[in-house]
């Protein structure tokens, strides 16, 4: 299954997708300002683009796994996407990728190799469920 995953930020957000089996997960963009009417239409043409069956957004929860004021934003964003879309759009906690970008050199925006690490977390998590 080929996922798009996005790294949510107010003003940048990082875009990632996987192949079409579901397995590597490459930084793909950033979209400006994701939460407006222009950012929302930018992700569902790159969502159309790219193919893809799911989208995944990450959750910003605090290190103690608690949802703050950043998680309440994210699900706002969340629910816009279902909206604008007609696939599965899901929240995956999405702590410490921006360190692990941060962390890994790359030419790619930092913002779209988080969600590269976002989704790469979000495909291994998913191999690991009982089938």
């Amino acid at each position: 299954m080929k996922v798009l995953a996005l790294d949510y930020g107010s003003a940048r957000t990082g875009v990632a997708v996987s192949d079409p089996t579901g397995t590597v997960a490459r930084p793909l963009g950033v979209v400006e300002r994701a939460a407006t009417e222009e950012g929302i239409a930018r992700v569902v043409e790159l969502a159309r683009a790219e193919g893809v069956e799911r989208v995944v957004v990450g959750l910003p929860l605090t290190l103690r796994g608690e949802r703050g004021a950043q998680a309440e934003e994210t699900d706002r964003f969340v629910e816009l996407l279902r909206e604008a879309l007609e696939l599965p759009v899901e929240s995956f906690d999405e702590r410490f990728t921006t360190k692990l970008a941060e962390a890994q050199p790359s030419e790619a925006a930092p913002d779209a190799v988080a969600a590269a690490h976002l989704l790469s977390n979000y495909l291994e998590w998913k191999r690991a469920l009982p089938r």
